[in-house]
């Protein structure tokens, strides 16, 4: 069963990409609004209630056209998660090259990560990250794009970020802000959502300052 699957995959990804490279500027605009309208719905609305027909109603296509560009729930998923993928990397690159005149580097880079993880971009990665856990086809196809992006986290934009050196040390300071940050982004806090937030961004920023040896911080909470 997984061999035939794996069979009309593989067929589906060579048909897609002769239709792409016969595709009318008009036809590749449609296909935009597909990917758009897709990692929309599954940053809204997760991806198992992000089906194909849903993704066709909300982009204005009848099932005939949506079958054209995405045969298979396959393909659309493939082509959703570069998208995504793409779209948070221009994003990420975006947030490494507006740092305000004056600011602390490290708290901007803490700050604007927050940000981005609240995006609808970020969104869907972690929908569809969650998606994968159990799908083994779905977390195939965000394999690469988690190596990747996790390259782009320890190398130069995360590094211009951070302002961080090279070594175990600043990479373990990059890599707790990264996580502390997206686990939390996906927290239920049941009380007091906006204090314990705050108070736990401060003591990312706080640790990941003292990892970073900056400034005057050598406590985790101030007195």
């Amino acid at each position: 069963m997984l061999l035939q699957r794996n069979i009309a995959f593989t067929r589906s990804r060579v048909m897609d990409a002769a239709r792409l490279a016969k595709d009318t500027p008009k036809s590749l605009k449609t296909r935009a609004r597909i990917l758009d309208q897709a990692m929309r719905l599954i940053a809204e609305i997760g991806y198992h209630a992000a089906t194909n027909p849903v993704i066709a109603d909300a982009a204005g296509l009848t099932r005939g056209a949506m079958l054209y560009h995405f045969p298979t729930r396959e393909a659309l998923v493939e082509a959703a998660v570069a998208h995504v993928q793409a779209e948070r990397s221009a994003l990420f690159r975006a947030a490494a090259d507006t740092l305000p005149q004056g600011a602390d580097v490290t708290e901007h880079a803490i700050d604007s990560y927050w940000d981005l993880l609240h995006t609808v971009p970020f969104l869907a990665f972690a929908e569809l990250e969650a998606a994968g856990r159990t799908d083994p086809a779905v977390q195939a196809l965000l394999a690469p794009a988690q190596a990747e992006f996790d390259r782009a986290q320890a190398g130069d934009h995360f590094l211009k970020i951070l302002h961080a050196g090279a070594g175990p040390r600043f990479q373990a300071s990059r890599d707790l802000a990264r996580f502390m940050l997206e686990g939390l982004a996906r927290a239920s806090l049941t009380y007091d959502n906006d204090g314990r937030r705050e108070r736990l961004l401060m003591l990312i920023k706080r640790a990941t300052h003292m990892l970073n040896r900056k400034g005057d911080v050598q406590d985790l909470w101030p007195d």
